[in-house]
């Protein structure tokens, strides 16, 4: 049975201070979620540490929300898998398309960081998805198919049973649209059938979620799909009432 999945990337917001009290918020009210959904939060790096003492021993994991494609030295402003790692998390969020529009990401360079990740024991939250004029084009099953084909294809099946897939319609990142439940659950099962040219049974086994406007009042809807095994949170995630109302929709 694939794992259900709800993780909250913050982005670059809240204060460090806000961050813990949003982490506060969600362990308390996370006694409210079914025992066999995994949540995960994502704060900026600033906040990785005092957060990791708030998660400790909890039920909510930890994630970084990107990291270096290498493993030390002069890249001044970046963080490597292991200081993320030895900080607590257990997770990494990459190829978000917003690091690939705003800072020219490759799927070259998200070969690196996925397979240094992996190396480090690190889980990542790999993410996916077509803006709205390669949608409009009737291009968003090919577009997702390179992104999959592009790196995860790199990937070993042992190295791809630690990957947590994320698709984003991009068009509905932060614009208020979310894709139908059809809509969604026709791009995800798509996802799985690529994945199972390459990795065949274990397409089956693999969390894909989904990443474009997930809201309580939609989660439900979406969850239902049967390819469609948790969310990654944008804006609801910055409010633990409408982080957990998502995470209660299963």
């Amino acid at each position: 049975m694939r794992k259900h999945i709800v993780a909250g990337n913050w982005k670059m917001n809240t204060t460090v201070a806000e961050g813990v009290e949003l982490a506060k918020a969600v362990v308390a009210a996370s006694a409210e979620v079914p025992a066999d959904v995994k949540l995960i939060i994502a704060p900026p790096f600033t906040h990785l540490y005092p957060v990791a003492e708030v998660v400790k021993g909890t039920r909510v994991g930890l994630s970084a929300q990107n990291c270096a494609d290498h493993v030390k030295g002069a890249y001044t402003g970046e963080v490597a898998v292991n200081m993320i790692s030895g900080l607590g998390a257990e997770y990494v969020i990459l190829g978000h398309s917003e690091r690939r529009e705003y800072y020219g990401e490759t799927d070259a360079t998200l070969v690196e960081k996925v397979k240094l990740a992996l190396a480090e024991g690190l889980s990542p939250i790999f993410c996916i998805g077509e803006k709205k004029e390669e949608r409009e084009a009737g291009r968003h099953f090919e577009v997702v198919t390179e992104q999959v084909k592009n790196v995860l294809f790199e990937l070993s099946a042992e190295e791809m049973a630690k990957i947590v897939v994320a698709y984003e319609p991009v068009w509905a990142i932060g614009t208020g649209l979310t894709a139908t439940a059809e809509q969604a659950q026709e791009i995800h099962a798509e996802i799985r059938k690529v994945l199972a040219e390459k990795f065949g049974e274990l397409a089956e086994e693999i969390s894909i979620l989904y990443g474009g406007s997930c809201k309580p009042s939609n989660a439900k809807e979406l969850f239902a799909c049967p390819d469609i095994d948790g969310g990654l949170i944008g804006g609801a995630a910055l409010k633990a009432e409408d982080f957990i109302g998502i995470a209660v929709s299963f």
